[in-house]
């Protein structure tokens, strides 16, 4: 299943943004002391004690209608509830209970989902009065935190993953292959799903934006089984408009942790644009196999350099995805779509692949041997000893006798590495370094 989502909700200026930057670890959101400013919703991946979870950071919600935008962050804020698993009520402890906190309060009980109460800007934990007026909403224990100074953050924390609902385990069936079709709207996503089944299935428009959530299908194909999951277009933020679209970004990032193989779609009809590079890194940083697939071939004037010129400018503008596989078909005429799940069942096993202790040892020392480490502060850098930790992706660890000397370039070329002597197309590499362990002291 794909990760928990928390929703950070309340009033204007209370201080969500200021929390959702403390639980994130950066500064992301937009922060003043001016209700309103925070209009779109934000996400961030958290991990907290082994629990991984989506975090959406939300605008002030008002009960006046007011202009335009106060109703938009209204919509976006039920939307968020609606999806997310456990709800942060932000409360403002200096202002104390407000009618506008009693309506979101209300808005959240109909909800019937898990709220946790955070009561911000706290500055004396010892004063419970500061808060107590909380308990009236009937959401349960108010925790009392300082999102501005940290305090209290992890306690909130444990709260919030403590209500995480139990999920049952997607059925771990190795016979069948979840692929997510990724990219803008209108490069053909829903036409591809059409095209695999031979039916309309899916509903497909020129107008961008048709498919608002993720959509399952399945299909045999030669005997093997695939889950299709069509999801909505990634639109660049300022181009934005409904609020649905808005949140399909988050729905659409679910839908790439569920993947075993993500299909980034590209029109060949307007190349790779700045959006196509944000959705791919997207995937990169999610650590999932991947195929860039350039659909509407069919539409290129074509010579016998063309393919080749669309290579060349598909590796320059996605530097990053060097090890992904390049497709060229067309939804329309079903021009090599097949030829797509041929590569998916072989980019899946490269992403679940494992390698021998001893044959990787072999392999990172001969590296060593022919481009050895440069030395630091007069002691030479040495990685001892390197082993596979897990699959999907790949993640190897590295233990070297001063690992923070080593530089991310070398770890370039271990990956380059690695890559030339097993393959791993269509997968990226997590390349991990760590301290060797301390020599035994009474070792002889």
């Amino acid at each position: 299943m794909g990760k928990p989502v928390v929703a950070i909700v309340g009033r204007p200026n209370v201080g969500k943004s200021t929390l959702f930057n403390r639980l994130a670890g950066k500064r992301k959101a937009i922060v003043e002391d001016i209700p309103g400013v925070t209009r779109d919703r934000l996400y961030e991946n958290i991990d907290w004690d082994g629990r991984e979870f989506i975090i959406i950071d939300t605008g002030g919600i008002r009960f006046d209608e007011g202009d335009i935008f106060t109703r938009e962050i209204k919509l976006q804020a039920r939307l968020a509830i609606e999806e997310a698993d456990v709800i942060v009520l932000v409360l403002d402890s200096q202002q104390g209970l407000t009618e506008e906190d009693i309506q979101v309060a209300d808005l959240l009980r109909r909800s019937d989902k898990t709220v946790v109460i955070a009561a911000n800007k706290v500055e004396d934990f010892t004063k419970h009065l500061n808060y107590y007026e909380f308990y009236n909403l009937g959401l349960g224990d108010p925790i009392p935190v300082s999102s501005m100074h940290g305090l209290n953050i992890n306690e909130l924390l444990d709260a919030i993953v403590s209500d995480f609902p139990v999920r049952t385990q997607e059925e771990e069936n190795s016979d069948v292959i979840k692929l997510a079709l990724l990219g803008r709207p209108n490069v053909g996503k829903s036409s591809l799903v059409n095209a695999f089944l031979d039916e309309n299935r899916v509903i497909v428009s020129d107008i961008p934006g048709t498919t608002r959530d993720a959509i399952d299908t399945h299909l045999v194909y030669n005997k093997q089984k695939y889950t299709l999951i069509d999801t909505a277009g990634i639109r660049k933020k300022s181009r934005i408009r409904e609020t649905t679209e808005k949140y399909s970004v988050v729905r659409s990032i679910r839908s790439i942790e569920r993947a075993d193989v993500v299909l980034i779609i590209i029109d060949a009809a307007e190349g790779v644009l700045e959006q196509d590079k944000r959705i791919a890194g997207i995937v990169h940083e999610e650590g999932k196999a991947n195929i860039i697939v350039v659909n509407k071939w069919d539409i290129i004037k074509k010579d016998q350099y063309t393919m080749n010129k669309f290579d060349k400018d598909i590796r320059v503008e996605m530097k990053f995805l060097a090890y992904t596989p390049i497709m060229y078909v067309s939804a329309l005429t079903k021009q090599r779509i097949f030829k797509i799940l041929d590569l998916a069942n072989f980019v899946a096993e490269q992403h679940n692949r494992r390698i021998n202790t001893g044959e990787l040892n072999r392999v990172i020392n001969e590296a060593q041997r022919l481009n050895p480490l440069p030395g630091g502060g007069g002691k030479k850098i040495k990685i001892t000893y390197s082993t596979q930790v897990s699959t999907a992706p790949p993640t190897f660890v590295f233990f070297a006798n001063r690992p923070e000397m080593v530089h991310f370039s070398y770890l370039r070329y271990l990956d380059n590495v690695l890559r030339t002597n097993f393959g791993f197309e269509g997968t990226p590499l997590r390349l991990l370094l760590r301290q060797n362990a301390p020599e035994n002291p009474f070792k002889k």
